[in-house]
């Protein structure tokens, strides 16, 4: 058994997974027993062998593979792959888009080592010009999504600790920010994984919220650190937009039931109307939430297998 398994996913951003691998190797403690499983979650051919190139010129040194999916799956079917080899005692998702400024494995683990009552953790991230970015996190709600972060922190500072704030001891949050989620494999496998129904967006939230029922808790560690070029791995568009609003009305659906999803749909119903009358682009997003924001709309069903070569 590895003491970490780090699990990446390569989708079309070949430089960007190279380069997150060659930081991890970098500053991760060579006292750590590491297993590396790089997943390509349905790339182009030249992406693909790009990122297979590099890892054949390293695999005599470390436990690595790399994992090739004909599909897009999505984040958390994507991540569910690699876990199917994983066999660390602890997993690490590390979005391809990162770079470590610090051996943040080892913190991590050292601090769940002595905390039994965490489930996952997680680095403090920076932007590339030393920005704070939010590592903690507050659940997705109905009271988050109308009233607004802000507020929330404001009314009640212990329940919602401030996101943007440089902690300097470990920080409890409701959830940790999926662009580097370190958990016990024990305690991620008890609560069932990320749920694959979901394609993109808020499977922090919804695994988070599995944990806290085995009495599971998420934290910040501020001593490891990492740069994260967030939303280099996504490109924005009204079809992602789209998409993040499906699977944030599927999690309120799930965690707090019927009717605080249609109090939120029809919320962003409203909100979509007048903004599709300005911006015309937002037809479709509208449309979806007329539909009640069905999971058959989501990118997960418009994939299309691609023969491997």
């Amino acid at each position: 058994m590895f003491d970490i398994s780090v699990i990446i996913i390569n989708y079309n951003s070949e430089e960007y997974t190279v380069n997150c691998i060659k930081s991890l190797l970098e500053h991760t403690s060579e006292q750590l027993s590491c297993q590396y499983l790089v997943v390509d979650n349905g790339s182009k051919k030249e992406s693909y062998k790009t990122v297979n190139t590099y890892i054949e010129s390293i695999k005599n040194n470390i436990s690595i593979e790399l994992i090739r999916s004909n599909i897009n799956t999505g984040f958390g079917s994507g991540n569910m792959i690699g876990v199917q080899k994983a066999t660390g005692k602890y997993l690490a998702f590390v979005n391809n888009d990162t770079i470590l400024e610090s051996d943040c494995l080892s913190s991590l683990k050292n601090f769940m080592d002595n905390r039994s009552d965490v489930g996952v953790c997680g680095p403090q991230a920076f932007t590339e010009d030393k920005k704070i970015l939010p590592t903690i996190d507050h659940f997705a709600s109905l009271g988050r999504e109308i009233l607004g972060r802000k507020f929330l922190e404001k009314l009640n500072s212990k329940k919602y600790p401030k996101r943007k704030k440089l902690y300097t001891e470990p920080q409890q949050g409701q959830f940790i920010a999926g662009s580097f989620m370190f958990f016990r494999a024990e305690d991620f496998n008890i609560v069932g994984g990320f749920d694959t129904n979901i394609f993109l967006y808020y499977e922090e939230t919804d695994i988070c919220k599995r944990l806290v029922k085995i009495n599971k808790s998420a934290y910040l560690v501020p001593d490891a650190t990492f740069i994260h070029y967030h939303g280099a791995s996504t490109e924005k568009s009204v079809a992602i937009k789209t998409e993040l609003k499906i699977s944030l009305l599927y999690i309120i659906k799930k965690h707090y039931g019927v009717i605080p999803f249609y109090i939120l749909l029809t919320y962003l119903q409203i909100r979509y109307f007048f903004s599709s009358i300005v911006k015309p682009k937002y037809w479709p997003l509208f449309y979806t939430l007329l539909l009640q924001a069905p999971l058959t709309r989501s990118l997960k069903h418009k994939q299309k297998i691609k023969p491997i070569v």
